[in-house]
């Protein structure tokens, strides 16, 4: 199972006001998990980026200048996406950038049934309580120490962690299922696993019980014939 997790930045809040992109990052997943393949990209936005927008996500013009313009990175981009269902919080905000973008390069913008809002996700898990990436990685355990301001990559790569737990995908159950195929990988062709049985023995008086209940209560019972019959 291929899903994108996806992130932007942004010089303001509104495309059609004339706000651009300037930052987009994905992180694949494959069973909700990261497989290290990664697109990257900063962006000139061909215009000013406000004061107030530099405060949130630390790039200023000098940062931008002489970088691709959407034109040049968006063939890329769609190829690196393919036709998987795309992860962002707050998707409908990345999603409405991406379709002025790709509208501003005559492309069809993405399919909005290819969209993931974790947002509401964690809304749904998390009713009246702060669902922020930040509040998340908290409530979650994890780690976003490293994360002084806004930056797609690394909000790609902690909302990737976050998704995982809200999917459930740490579960006790999960952790052993690798751990057993992990093992089953390193075991060279035909060899086998040595293992020890471990019979649940009964005492004379239950076996007793158990098998005057049976006739009393269990007809032509299976459990009195052979081979279970005088079986300790």
């Amino acid at each position: 199972m291929r899903q994108i997790i996806l992130d932007t930045e942004t010089t303001g809040l509104d495309p059609l006001q004339g706000d651009r992109v300037i930052e987009v990052a994905a992180v694949e997943l494959v069973n909700l998990l990261p497989t290290g393949a990664v697109f990257h990209r900063l962006v000139d936005p061909q215009r000013d980026i406000p004061a107030e927008a530099t405060r949130i996500h630390g790039f200023t013009n000098g940062d931008l200048a002489g970088k691709p313009r959407f034109a040049d990175i968006i063939a890329e981009l769609v190829s690196f996406l393919g036709d998987a269902p795309i992860i962002a919080h707050n998707a409908p905000f990345d999603f409405g950038f991406l379709d002025a973008e790709f509208r501003r390069c005559g492309v069809q913008p993405l399919d909005r049934g290819r969209m993931i809002d974790s947002l509401a996700l964690a809304k749904q898990r998390y009713p009246g309580m702060p669902n922020s990436l930040d509040a998340l990685c908290r409530r979650l355990g994890v780690d976003n120490s490293m994360r002084s301001s806004h930056n797609a990559i690394l909000d790609c790569r902690l909302l990737a962690e976050v998704y995982l737990e809200l999917m459930g995908g740490k579960q006790p159950g999960f952790e052993l299922a690798a751990a057993l195929a992990s093992r089953a990988e390193t075991l060279a062709v035909g060899e086998t696993v040595a293992w020890t049985p471990r019979p649940i023995l009964v005492s004379e008086p239950q076996a007793t019980d158990h098998a005057t209940f049976l006739q009393a209560k269990v007809k032509d019972s299976l459990w009195l014939k052979p081979p279970f019959a005088g079986a300790p």
